[in-house]
């Protein structure tokens, strides 16, 4: 009876999740777990080891944790491992083509895009507020290059009109870990599909999000803002100085009306939301935070700001 497969697995956050448990439950053999260092969280800055790290222990897994796989200690460390395949999901660290080579059936990684759209850090939230109405998840062999190496297989995932940040995130984790459980049965069968290159045309890049890009700009139009307040609901989420008082906006819907009224101008608020005028059309907000607040409904906000009410309301 042939040996099993012998996995290492590369990921840090929640996303990650999902594929790792599908590495453990698969008949391959899990024989490492490579995570980010642990990093200070919460108001203490505590160190904290990451979600794909307490998961590993749990398992009972060896968990590595360098700070660089450039250097030869670490190439060898995980050399040692005699892995046949590493699996890749935002791990975070670079991995050079001496540690591409390693596993001596390659790298896999699990890409929250269909590439080549949104090759890079932050494509979940990069389809949202590019108003794309379908993503998915790409099982891709790694390459040296930037999310550069051929698809092997892939799911599509609808973007809904009403999606946010987090429930797509969510949503693409779960599919992930189906499309790479779907190729590990795949390897283990000798059935795994061609590789098929990515196409020249179609590339675009998913920056990493900054929280400078969280800050709202009313002259826009009311539609784009909204797509905004979607992709970075839960983080960073979209800021903006509204009435004199700079908020935190976690849910909003873009009205087709017209107005005349000078960009982020309060054109009145109910129980429905806070109606603010764009440089084009209007976008209802109905959740936001005040500083040192907690979130709620614009509905109780209004109870504080009673100034801001609409007419009749």
């Amino acid at each position: 009876m042939p040996r099993p497969l012998r996995l290492v697995f590369a990921g840090t956050p929640d996303f990650a999740l999902p594929c790792l448990r599908a590495c453990h439950d698969s008949d391959t053999e899990l024989v490492a777990v490579y995570t980010q260092p642990d990093r200070p969280a919460g108001r203490g800055r505590k160190l904290t080891p990451s979600p794909i790290k307490q998961a590993a222990l749990d398992y009972g897994v060896p968990v590595e944790q360098p700070k660089t796989l450039r250097d030869a200690d670490a190439q060898a460390h995980l050399a040692a491992y005699r892995p046949d395949l590493m699996i890749v999901v935002a791990y975070g660290l670079i991995l050079p083509q001496t540690v591409l080579d390693i596993p001596t059936l390659g790298c896999w990684n699990v890409h929250a895009s269909l590439l080549p759209r949104w090759r890079g850090a932050a494509p979940i939230q990069r389809a949202i507020a590019a108003g794309d109405t379908e993503t998915g998840v790409a099982l891709m062999r790694m390459e040296a290059g930037l999310d550069t190496g051929p698809v092997l297989l892939e799911r599509r995932q609808p973007i809904a009109p009403d999606e946010t940040g987090g429930s797509l995130h969510d949503k693409l984790a779960a599919l992930g870990a189906e499309v790479l459980a779907d190729g590990l049965r795949r390897a283990l069968d000798d059935d795994l599909p061609q590789a098929r290159p990515q196409p020249d045309e179609g590339v675009t890049y998913a920056h990493k999000l900054d929280k400078a890009e969280a800050e709202l700009d009313f002259s826009r139009c009311a539609v784009e803002l909204e797509r905004k307040v979607r992709a970075f609901d839960p983080w960073p989420v979209a800021v903006a100085e509204v009435a004199g008082e700079r908020l935190r906006l976690w849910s909003a819907k873009a009205l087709d009306r017209d107005h005349d009224a000078a960009p982020g101008t309060v054109l009145g608020g109910d129980a429905d939301g806070l109606d603010i005028a764009c440089g084009e059309n209007v976008l209802r907000v109905d959740e936001v935070q005040r500083a040192g607040g907690r979130r709620m409904r614009v509905a109780d906000f209004l109870n504080a700001r009673p100034d801001l009410r609409r007419r009749g309301a």
